[in-house]
């Protein structure tokens, strides 16, 4: 199958299927695994962190900051189209008693900064305490600039709060701007990063903080079921994601430009060229067009999409060139 639905259907490589094999192990909730513990120590060291937590997913890692850095009553804010406020299942309210703050994006991805300042909360008993700013970065594969990540970051120093980055796709981030992941991070106390997108492992994500916070956060992890044990065999993959699989991110990128750029010759689709930063294609479709029916034929001859009024297109490791030029030959003789 060719799969455009999302970098997270990504097959884990042959290295990394040799290294889960051969992987090193031990029990990680008593911390004797030397795959974590060498995966965690190597990835707080290359991005600028005292310490690291290696979890299942994502969204446990964006659920663990969240809960390590607010108390029940407070307040988080972040964008309308965060991934830690749509799209994990409000787990900061249902599990952390947290408040969250949704503020527009803007079609950038960032948030104002006017509109956070004003949203932070007086010191008063009427109100949720504001403690954290939350980004994510990339959103809807779209690249928060340097700057507007440093000015944030000095917002939320001069108002005495944290600020967290949801950083899923940060690898993208930094490959899209030809800078390093650390170049990133350093404007954030702590940072989650996905390595089974467009990374390639078959399981995990990393929560980087300090010591303290990331102390707390496993005591949270196991207390929500997050305590792996054997876990060496997924931090050997993982280990390999950010080794091996950083620098291949940007022909994902130069694919999704081919594909945009092939998309937005057919009539039944409208595609902005200049937003597609990374290697996320949104394609606007034609009220003409059924596209749940070109779904279902697409499906029938191999290749997978999500329809929808816009399409998202996503490609990734497991995506060529060749690829692409077979979907849109296929999806033509359909149109």
């Amino acid at each position: 199958m060719i799969d455009f639905r999302s970098d997270t259907v990504t097959q884990p490589t042959q290295n990394m299927r040799r290294a889960m094999a051969c992987a090193e192990v031990g029990d990680d909730v008593y911390g004797d695994d030397p795959s974590v513990n060498r995966l965690e120590a190597m990835a707080a060291e290359r991005f600028g962190f005292d310490s690291a937590l290696f979890t299942s997913s994502g969204t446990q890692a964006n659920l663990l900051a969240l809960m390590s850095h607010c108390d029940r009553g407070d307040e988080y804010i972040c964008g309308q189209q965060a991934h830690n406020y749509k799209f994990e299942a409000g787990g900061a309210a249902v599990l952390g008693s947290i408040q969250p703050q949704p503020l527009t994006n803007q079609a950038d991805g960032s948030i104002l900064l006017s509109d956070i300042e004003a949203a932070i909360k007086p010191d008063d008993f009427h109100f949720a305490k504001t403690r954290l700013i939350s980004l994510e970065n990339t959103i809807g594969g779209k690249v928060l600039p340097q700057q507007y990540l440093a000015d944030a970051q000095a917002l939320a120093f001069n108002r005495r709060l944290k600020i967290h980055l949801d950083g899923a796709r940060i690898a993208n981030a930094a490959v899209a701007q030809n800078i390093t992941i650390s170049d990133i991070t350093q404007y954030f106390d702590s940072v989650s990063i996905c390595l089974s997108k467009g990374l390639c492992a078959p399981v995990g994500s990393l929560l980087l903080g300090d010591e303290k916070l990331i102390h707390k956060a496993r005591r949270w992890r196991k207390m929500l079921g997050g305590g792996m044990r054997q876990a060496g065999v997924l931090a050997a993959a993982a280990q390999l994601a950010l080794d091996e699989q950083v620098e291949r991110l940007s022909v994902d990128h130069d694919n999704a430009h081919y594909l945009a750029e092939q998309l937005s010759q057919l009539d039944e689709f409208e595609v902005e060229l200049s937003e597609v930063q990374t290697n996320m294609v949104f394609a606007k479709v034609s009220d003409k067009l059924v596209i749940s029916d070109i779904a279902k034929q697409l499906k029938d001859k191999g290749i997978l999409i999500s329809p929808g009024a816009v399409l998202r297109l996503v490609t990734h490791a497991d995506i060529s060139h060749d690829d692409i030029q077979h979907f849109i030959s296929t999806l033509k003789s359909l149109l």
